[in-house]
């Protein structure tokens, strides 16, 4: 009996997928819930499990761009696994991949294609199984991110762009070869977002600095017994969700997005925090960040960043949002204007931490800096209103007790001010 697979719906409004890449080839035999394509949608990168065992015959080609609701490929029910089937649950027990070498009298000068090494028993997708060979990679260097750690063409393109070099890759080769890649379908809808958002938008970004000794010093005192206690990891991007959270109590207008001739405003702080992906740069979001605790909002960032590095986020994991914060710092950026996040109206731009030379009380000393960005849309926000909320966020990570008293000094809370 052959089954038809077709394209399930992504989510609301999504009409169409494409084909980003077929994870087993036509003939295979596979197992029911093995993951046997990835598709593009113009919100995220999804895998496409099989339905049922048996023998697939492709009906798409990569790159094709598929309604919803479209057969994609048909599976033979009926077909019986071949003699040297091995399953995914046994692969998944198995050692480290195998590679074996072909052995060399002696090692041939700029040795290309030709002398790589042959794949065999590797957990990796055709497509990556011929990129492993073509460019000379063992394969147990790579960690795969596809499902039961299969390797996959990202895994391989994001390893052959971290510098780390192969015999094959020494050099540029002076060719003068130019190579034309089809961006994806989310890449695509990415860049027509931040065209439009430059395009539809008043954005403004204002600056500021803050101190990060306070933070830095709560830190160092009490990640042990906060590690212990909580089970996750006190990091800075807690502080500065929490600071957020209040700074937007304080203000508004900076929680509020523009709906035609209306302002709609929320009671509420979702916050997109922008992770990176082997698929880009994603931004899951955490819900009613405002009513969680430190450990609350480490523990969910936690998660949502092992979806995103897994390729298991949901577009339900990133749909909504009030408020965005990205970190460039991560990467060594030391100032930037970050993009709005539509239709949200507003975005912090977090950056690297230097010790840089500041006057404390008449005296010059040496602080950890980190300089802040703010982008938001001058349409509904106005510079007093950005500025205040740059202003409480600053103050508040120079003074972490100010987060939890409602951005009000301890005494102030006591003497009801």
């Amino acid at each position: 009996m052959a089954l038809e697979m077709k394209v399930p719906s992504p989510g609301e409004s999504i009409t169409e997928v494409e084909i980003a890449q077929w994870l087993v080839e036509d003939g295979d035999y596979v197992e029911k819930d093995q993951a046997i394509a990835e598709v593009d949608s113009d919100k995220a990168t999804l895998e496409l499990p099989a339905e049922e065992s048996g023998i697939i015959t492709l009906k798409a080609e990569e790159g094709d761009v598929v309604a919803v609701g479209a057969v994609v490929c048909l599976i033979d029910t009926s077909a019986e696994p071949p003699a040297d089937f091995v399953s995914g649950a046994t692969e998944a027990e198995e050692s480290a991949p195998v590679i074996e070498e072909k052995k060399e009298a002696a090692p041939a000068p700029n040795p290309g294609p030709a002398n790589a090494p042959i794949a065999k028993d590797i957990k990796a997708t055709p497509v990556a199984k011929e990129m492993l060979a073509s460019n000379g990679i063992s394969a147990a260097k790579i960690q795969g991110s596809g499902s039961n750690g299969k390797i996959t063409k990202a895994d391989i393109e994001a390893y052959l762009t971290s510098g780390v070099k192969t015999d094959a890759m020494i050099g540029w080769g002076g060719t003068r070869e130019e190579e034309s890649q089809k961006m994806s379908m989310l890449r695509r809808k990415i860049a027509s977002r931040l065209v439009a958002v430059k395009n539809e938008t008043a954005m403004l970004t204002t600056f500021n600095e803050v101190d990060m000794k306070p933070v830095m010093d709560l830190r160092k005192k009490y990640k042990d017994q906060f590690k212990e206690s909580h089970g996750v990891n006190l990091g800075f991007m807690s502080f500065f969700t929490k600071a957020v959270t209040e700074a937007l109590r304080q203000f508004p207008a900076v929680n509020s997005m523009i709906d035609g001739d209306y302002m709609i405003s929320h009671d509420f702080a979702d916050i997109g925090i922008a992770v990176s992906s082997p698929k880009g740069l994603m931004v899951p979001v955490v819900r009613n960040a405002e009513q969680m605790s430190l450990a609350e909002i480490e523990a969910e960032i936690k998660r949502l960043a092992i979806k995103a590095r897994d390729g298991k986020i949901d577009i339900s994991d990133m749909e909504g949002g009030t408020f965005t914060i990205t970190n460039g710092g991560v990467f060594g950026s030391m100032l930037s204007t970050p993009i709005i996040n539509p239709p949200q109206s507003a975005i912090l731009g977090m950056h690297n931490i230097v010790e840089r030379p500041v006057a404390i009380d008449g005296e010059v000393k040496i602080r950890p800096i980190m300089y802040l960005a703010l982008s938001y849309d001058h349409r509904i926000i106005d510079g007093k209103e950005s500025v205040g909320f740059l202003k409480a966020v600053k103050e508040m990570i120079e003074n972490p007790s100010k987060i939890i008293f409602g951005g009000k000094e301890p005494e102030e809370v006591l003497l009801n001010l």
